[in-house]
């Protein structure tokens, strides 16, 4: 492949990333611009060194199965305040405390989720359904048929994870400190591995 190949090709994957609004695998790019998985894998990864190389205001990252693009960790704070001025779908620190029981415990029933908030989350649980973020994930047949939720490739998206194992710590969930410590022992009741799992700390 030449260097003007490689350069119409890295400039059709940017439009493609630049129209989705959801993270893209290598694959399906490949498909459209009938090419192999692994060229259109090492265009992607090369695009990825030269926004990081070059300082930008935006990454090409690796998040939910695929890739997209991401503003840049740096400019968080500035992007969040420009966004919060607007976006009136913005997620609730009660809803981020569900969300949090249902990440670090999926899947949960309502009564798990509400037992461990200690507070009816049903309202909340329907937010984040709303939202894109929780889906429902079959019926605990052992618990009268409840329904059980689990996250959604939205709430990797988000958070800009790949998996599940990547989860950030608690307190980037919870309001308050009292609040984590709160959630931290109660799903540590739950199941003493999670915890140890998300951030190393019993």
């Amino acid at each position: 492949m030449t260097t003007d190949d490689t350069r119409q090709l890295t400039g059709a994957i940017e439009s493609l990333l630049f129209v989705s609004n959801e993270p893209v695998t290598a694959a399906k790019i490949a498909k459209v611009l009938e090419i192999t998985d692994a060229e259109a894998l090492a265009c992607i990864q090369a695009l990825a060194l030269e926004y990081a190389d070059s300082e930008r205001g935006f990454q090409l990252r690796e998040v939910a199965g695929g890739w997209r693009m991401c503003t840049h960790p740096a400019f968080h704070e500035y992007v969040e305040k420009f966004v919060l001025s607007w976006d009136t779908r913005r997620v609730t620190q009660a809803a981020l405390e569900a969300l949090a029981v249902i990440a670090y415990h999926q899947p949960a029933t309502r009564a798990r989720i509400s037992a461990v908030r200690g507070v009816n989350s049903d309202g909340v649980i329907g937010s984040l359904i709303e939202k894109g973020l929780v889906t429902e994930m079959g019926r605990d047949k052992d618990h009268g048929n409840a329904i059980l939720y689990g996250t959604t490739p939205a709430f990797l998206e988000h958070f800009g994870l790949k998996d599940l194992s990547q989860l950030p710590p608690l307190e980037e969930f919870a309001p308050d400190p009292a609040t984590e410590n709160a959630l931290r022992e109660r799903l540590g009741a739950l199941d003493g591995s999670i915890l140890t799992d998300v951030d190393g700390q019993p």
